[in-house]
C-alpha cells in the first residue's frame, strides 16, 4: 500500500467504513510508515475531540483511545485470518468427504 492509498483510508478507518481487506493493508502500512501514522493521529484527535464536544463527554487520553482502536482492529484482522483458515479447512474436508462418498458409490455399482 502506498502512502497516498493509506491517506485516502484514514477517514474511512476512523468512521468504521473500511473493508476488511483494506483494514489489513492499512494496518500494515500504519505500522511501518511514521508519516501516515502521524496523519492518522491528527485526524483521529480532531474527530474524537469534535465528537466529545458535541456529546459533552471527555476522554482526555485521545492517544490512548487511538491505540485501543488500533489494537481492536488488529484483533479483528487476526480473527478474520483464523476464520479464513477454518473456512478453508472445512471446505477441504467437505471436498474430500464428497470425493470419498463418490468413490464408494461407484464401487457399489
Amino acid at each position: 500500500m502506498t502512502c497516498r492509498e493509506a491517506e485516502r483510508l484514514v477517514m474511512p478507518y476512523i468512521n468504521g467504513s473500511i473493508t476488511d481487506e483494506e483494514l489489513k493493508e492499512f494496518l500494515k502500512h500504519i505500522e511501518t510508515c511514521e508519516d501516515c501514522r502521524e496523519e492518522l493521529e491528527i485526524y483521529f484527535t480532531v474527530d474524537v475531540g469534535i465528537r466529545q464536544l458535541d456529546q459533552e463527554t471527555g476522554t482526555y487520553n485521545i492517544k490512548g483511545a487511538l491505540e485501543t482502536a488500533l489494537e481492536l482492529s488488529r484483533q479483528r484482522v487476526h480473527t478474520l485470518g483464523i476464520l479464513e483458515t477454518a473456512r478453508y479447512a472445512v471446505n477441504t474436508l467437505c471436498f474430500w468427504a464428497v470425493l470419498v462418498v463418490l468413490v464408494l458409490q461407484f464401487g457399489m455399482w
